[in-house]
């Protein structure tokens, strides 16, 4: 009788102890040789939408110019960029978006997918508005003992508002050169050298002077900046 019972339990325990685990899905990456990346699934499939879980993840790199780079939540894999080969990897993917990209080329070479069901990703933010446009202004010096700084009507200016200027700037004169200084601000032409030249600066609240570096003649006249 116990003999029975001992041929009767090894029958029932020792098939149930026999069970193989489930292979994990398998999921195929390929890059190369191409500007082409992709990751199929078992079935040929473009992977869009995975359950949470393990996955075996068979790469084959087929390019020395390009990698196959996995990453996303708990998961960090990638081939090498300068190498090709057969590569093999085991990964958990948890709920949220994965994406699988060339690093030397992630502009036009990537791809995403989501596991699980994510919370939708927020919209983008809304772009920066332009900058304002630069307020052109003209500046001279020489040829005779003469210094200018002009808007766009030609007219001399005293007073500015704050904000961003395109000055133009015609040095005529080997004896002079045009110094502009103010708040954070400190541009000029060489006194030996001469040419037309465009400054883009941003002017701040404060006193803004315009001179000339040489040493005997004192040519200067000061602008007030305002608040803009």
């Amino acid at each position: 009788m116990r003999r029975r019972l001992l041929l009767l339990a090894a029958i029932v325990i020792v098939p149930t102890s026999a069970y193989a685990q489930a292979d994990n899905p398998t999921l195929n990456g390929v890059v190369g040789p191409a500007f082409n990346i992709s990751l199929l699934d078992a079935n040929g499939q473009t992977v869009t939408k995975l359950d949470p879980g393990p996955f075996d993840i068979a790469v084959r790199d087929l390019s020395e110019e390009h990698n196959f780079h996995l990453y996303g939540p708990g998961v960090d894999e990638t081939t090498s960029v300068t190498a090709t080969g057969n590569s093999s990897w085991t990964v958990t993917f948890r709920e949220g978006r994965y994406t699988f990209v060339c690093d030397p080329h992630s502009s036009d070479m990537r791809g995403t997918f989501v596991v699980g069901n994510p919370p939708a990703e927020p919209p983008p933010p809304p772009p920066k508005p332009p900058a304002p446009a630069a307020t052109p202004l003209t500046a001279a010096v020489g040829p005779a003992n003469t210094i200018s700084l002009k808007n766009a009507r030609g007219a001399n200016v005293r007073t500015l508002k704050a904000g961003r200027f395109r000055i133009t700037v015609r040095d005529r004169s080997k004896l002079h050169s045009f110094h502009l200084v103010g708040v954070s601000l400190n541009r000029k032409t060489t006194i030996a050298g001469m040419g037309t030249f465009t400054w883009t600066v941003t002017l701040r609240r404060g006193k803004l002077s315009f001179y000339s570096d040489h040493p005997r003649l004192k040519m200067r006249k000061t602008v007030t900046v305002t608040a803009s």
